[in-house]
């Protein structure tokens, strides 16, 4: 069958991203074929269109998205033809109208979850599932700190936050995005163009600095993230939307408060089917029953995805992007 999928000849600006037509055979042993129906977009698809991570050329772009299974191959069991499902990870390429993909990364949506938010809301969610109960040792009255707080991960960690009783702190840029924030489970939030956001923060804290600090922007809040965390505080770098933080030297980290650095990624983190489907089923069950909410800012047409990426870039988006194939 013929398909329509955003591909990359080489990797650079977002104009590199071209739509053409494509050839789909059938689903083989473990695979399903999807007609897509949304689409999601992550600043992980700028790093894999622009070369930031370099990938076999010529290459798709996207990691989520949700859909209709249409086929099945053998050996498929756990969905069938007709089913709505999401998924997360796998080969990049979800750019697309209609994809074949491993059967196993696809996770069945119920009715209380709509197509949209499973594909604004995977890589997303599940992020945010591994960074707060996996990644770190936070517990129910902590605070923390979370940069691109009215992003799309950010909006979801604010949520999540709150459903945990965790005091989380967000950074976000401008009064109109620091609004969105609070209304979306943020103990408080912090206005980068205009708040002094160390000193800030040690008021919050009574001077002690908060003990996780989640960084996804990178060079430009390296040493402002050394500055605000507490003795034995951890430093979560998933992120790097400026530009790769500088070396971190243990000497730093030692005299900075015995702190620990860590730069994770969803991709160990959910690495086995295991953990995959604990991971996935729990940001599912959580959107189901309403504690997550997400906000689908934008939605552009497949065609225009080069535009989406210009706006994520820019800035110029709030909470999740979509692609409507």
């Amino acid at each position: 069958m013929k398909a329509h999928k955003i591909l990359c000849q080489t990797q650079g600006a977002a104009d590199v991203m071209q739509l053409q037509e494509i050839e789909l055979g059938q689903p083989a042993e473990g695979q399903a074929l999807i007609r897509q129906t949304a689409v999601g977009v992550n600043y992980l698809d700028v790093y894999h269109r622009s070369g930031v991570y370099p990938l076999p050329l010529p290459t798709g772009i996207g990691s989520e998205g949700a859909g209709i299974v249409e086929a099945v191959g053998a050996g498929v069991t756990h969905v069938k033809v007709g089913d709505r499902v999401a998924y997360q990870g796998g080969d990049v390429g979800s750019y697309a109208t209609h994809r074949v993909m491993p059967a196993q990364r696809l996770y069945p949506l119920p009715a209380s979850v709509s197509d949209e938010q499973g594909a604004a809301m995977m890589l997303k969610g599940m992020t945010v599932e591994y960074l707060f109960d996996r990644c770190t040792p936070l517990k129910k009255g902590d605070f923390a700190l979370m940069y691109a707080a009215a992003g799309g991960v950010g909006l979801i960690a604010g949520q999540w936050a709150q459903h945990h009783g965790i005091k989380l702190i967000g950074v976000a840029a401008g009064a109109d995005k620091c609004k969105l924030a609070r209304e979306n489970g943020y103990h408080t939030v912090l206005d980068r163009k205009t708040d002094d956001i160390h000193a800030k923060v040690m008021e919050i804290t009574g001077g002690k600095g908060v003990p996780v600090v989640f960084d996804s922007v990178g060079k430009d809040t390296f040493e402002l993230t050394l500055s605000i965390l507490s003795t034995r505080g951890y430093f979560v770098s998933f992120g790097a939307t400026t530009g790769a933080p500088p070396a971190v030297e243990a000497g730093v980290l030692q005299k900075k408060g015995s702190l620990f650095f860590t730069r994770p990624t969803l991709v160990h983190y959910a690495a086995s089917p295991e953990d995959y489907a604990m991971s996935a089923g729990k940001v599912i069950d959580l959107i189901g029953k309403g504690v997550l909410k997400p906000l689908i800012g934008q939605c552009y047409a497949l065609k225009d995805a080069a535009k989406a990426h210009q706006d994520l870039e820019a800035g110029k988006t709030i909470g999740a992007t979509i692609l409507v194939p």
